[in-house]
């Protein structure tokens, strides 16, 4: 039986790969074995438990303010030990994080094939997102099999050379993982928070945020809650200590925003679900509000995931105070606005994404 070793780190890379492992499982004709890295430790923790997915392998390589360079290192030496034990036939990463990067560059090194789940996004500068593009870009450039979500994607892997008999367009898991997540019964106060008036989620944990763009978005927050009192705008802040001291310091003290410890994945995708407006920087979470419909901000200057804008359900809203401020205002305001970002195509998949990746593992 084919052997895949699928590699993760992070709670975003666990919510778009414990779906595959689930149905690489179903099917038992490619046997998976998992390896996490514990890049985002506590986080990752609850999704594993979600899915129910136990890590044949966790190298628990989380420290307090890593560096990316130190991370790196980390992840190149403990991943070699455990590629070099299990020889799988395939090394399956995801998306662009500092896990996929070092797990990719070690299968390359012993010569085993790396395939990439979520291949082929792009904003074409490598300062934003940063190092995210970097990753990716590198990931690809390694890889034999490519997974992308979305035509474009594909496109853009075939601008730059990628074989096209080594490119499937597949869909994103992480709409796969909205069946097994809102699928169960949650119940929560920070959704009942949100039940107390016109419900928004905002994120942000970006590195290129940090300094003056997060706080020009955190400032025109702040004035849309004093503005709009009847808005509940909840905040589950990203552990990054730099993120915590800015977002506290802007928002703290407001009656109707809600700070909150990172959430577990099941109240957070309720909570997007019941959100009348998202606002974030978050790459998967633009994909989420595009399954559920619900219209997002982008608070970001440019965006790998160009679909969801085409699309109509997502608006890129840059960082600047007065724009993100007006734009919140006239989507909460305006009716008809608001009903012409709702429900919009969802250019992200349909949910199936794990078993056409399965249909391929299963033949290569």
């Amino acid at each position: 039986m084919k052997k895949v070793l699928l590699v993760f780190g992070t709670r975003p890379e666990a919510v778009k790969m414990c779906p595959l492992v689930l149905e690489l499982r179903r099917r038992g004709t490619v046997r998976p074995v998992v390896c996490v890295t514990g890049q985002h430790r506590l986080l990752l923790r609850d999704v594993l438990e979600i899915f129910q997915v136990t890590p044949d392998y966790d190298l628990a390589l989380m420290e307090r303010e890593q560096s990316l360079d130190g991370l790196t290192a980390a992840c190149l030496t403990a991943l070699g030990p455990v590629l070099e034990r299990e020889s799988p036939d395939l090394a399956l990463v995801h998306g662009d994080t500092t896990t996929a990067l070092a797990a990719a560059m070690a299968a390359f090194y012993r010569h085993i094939p790396v395939g990439h789940v979520e291949a082929g996004l792009r904003t074409g500068d490598l300062a934003a997102p940063f190092p995210e593009e970097f990753n990716r870009r590198t990931v690809d450039m390694v890889s034999r099999y490519a997974f992308a979500p979305t035509a474009e994607a594909r496109e853009n892997l075939l601008r730059e050379g990628f074989d096209s008999s080594r490119i499937w367009v597949t869909g994103n898991t992480g709409i796969d993982a909205l069946q097994y997540t809102l699928r169960q019964d949650c119940a929560d106060p920070a959704l009942d928070f949100l039940a107390e008036g016109i419900p928004v989620v905002l994120t942000l944990h970006r590195r290129e945020s940090l300094g003056r763009p997060m706080e020009e978005v955190l400032a025109a927050v702040r004035t849309l809650a004093a503005d709009m009192p009847g808005l509940r705008i909840l905040c589950p802040v990203h552990p990054n200590p730099q993120v915590q001291e800015t977002v506290y310091a802007a928002l703290a003290g407001q009656e109707n925003i809600r700070l909150t410890e990172p959430m577990d994945t099941v109240t957070f995708h309720h909570a997007l679900a019941g959100a009348r407006l998202i606002l974030t920087d978050s790459g998967g979470v633009q994909e989420e509000a595009a399954a559920l419909g619900v219209p997002a901000l982008v608070l970001r200057e440019k965006t790998e995931r160009p679909e969801g804008i085409q699309a109509g359900g997502l608006l890129l809203a840059g960082t600047g105070r007065e724009a993100v401020y007006t734009q919140c205002r006239r989507l909460l305001e305006d009716e008809t606005a608001w009903q012409a970002m709702r429900n919009r195509p969802n250019p992200y998949g349909d949910g199936h994404a794990s078993e056409r990746i399965a249909e391929v593992l299963e033949q290569f």
